[in-house]
């Protein structure tokens, strides 16, 4: 298979700026979102967690079948991942009383087992290998973990370790921002720093969505659930549709 056809079968978006501002905007619906379903409408997050996964899948499978890159499907995914994962990391830290952090280390170790199988089984996770589905099932696999890694460890930081949302958000954008320059600046795996950015984006949204509709009293808005979910969802439909939406590829080198 040429390289050309290769890039023709890639079927996930160029890491662009707006790339990464949708992002970060689906995983802060993410996290709205999965409280809205399993704390305001009182479904709790087990079943919650079936709801998102079971639409997921069904995505995912879609995604996976499909022949060419569409924008509208991978953001749905996308947004269908970091809302499953919310509930699901809210299972397991919550209802499975693993607290959150044992429920980071647990997500982590699963995030990086994947990851390792995937190199190993494809020999690249970089985004330009993503033209079969193998590896792009591998790909939804590790965001999946990434995102459910993401709240747990949002929620560490801001009510585990006491940070509060406004300064985990400052400590995670921090990071993004040291990222960023270690990928102008540095020689340091692109691969590496794609997939450090896309798992921090997750906890920082999560700590951003808390700070939005939280109580007062816990130092978040107190928007409601619902509404800010509703908002967020028509901002990333408005960004998808006014930016160029393109497949891209990543970096080579891993």
């Amino acid at each position: 298979m040429t390289q050309q056809t290769k890039d023709l079968l890639i079927k996930v978006p160029a890491v662009t700026l707006g790339f990464w501002i949708i992002k970060i905007l689906c995983t802060t619906l993410g996290e709205t979102g999965g409280d809205a379903v399993s704390m305001t409408w009182n479904l709790g997050y087990l079943v919650s967690t079936v709801i998102f996964a079971i639409i997921l899948i069904g995505l995912i499978i879609t995604q996976v079948k499909a022949k060419t890159y569409r924008p509208w499907l991978y953001w749905l995914t996308i947004i269908a991942s970091t809302t499953a994962g919310t509930t699901l990391a809210d299972f397991a830290t919550r209802s499975l009383h693993i607290g959150y952090t044992g429920g980071s280390v647990l997500l982590l170790s699963l995030l990086l087992i994947t990851l390792f199988v995937w190199k190993k089984s494809t020999g690249s996770i970089s985004v330009d290998s993503i033209y079969n589905a193998k590896s792009e099932t591998y790909y939804w696999l590790a965001i999946t973990f990434s995102q459910t890694l993401g709240t747990a460890l949002g929620d560490w930081f801001a009510d585990t370790n006491g940070l509060g949302y406004l300064h985990s958000a400052f400590v995670f954008g921090t990071l993004l921002l040291v990222i960023t320059l270690l990928y102008f600046k540095t020689k340091v795996s692109k691969v590496l720093l794609f997939w450090a950015a896309f798992i921090l984006t997750r906890p920082l949204g999560a700590v951003v969505g808390d700070f939005l509709d939280k109580p007062f009293a816990k130092g978040g808005l107190d928007i409601s659930r619902p509404i800010i979910s509703l908002i967020l969802l028509v901002s990333i439909a408005i960004l998808i549709a006014a930016i160029p939406q393109r497949a891209g590829e990543n970096p080579k080198n891993v």
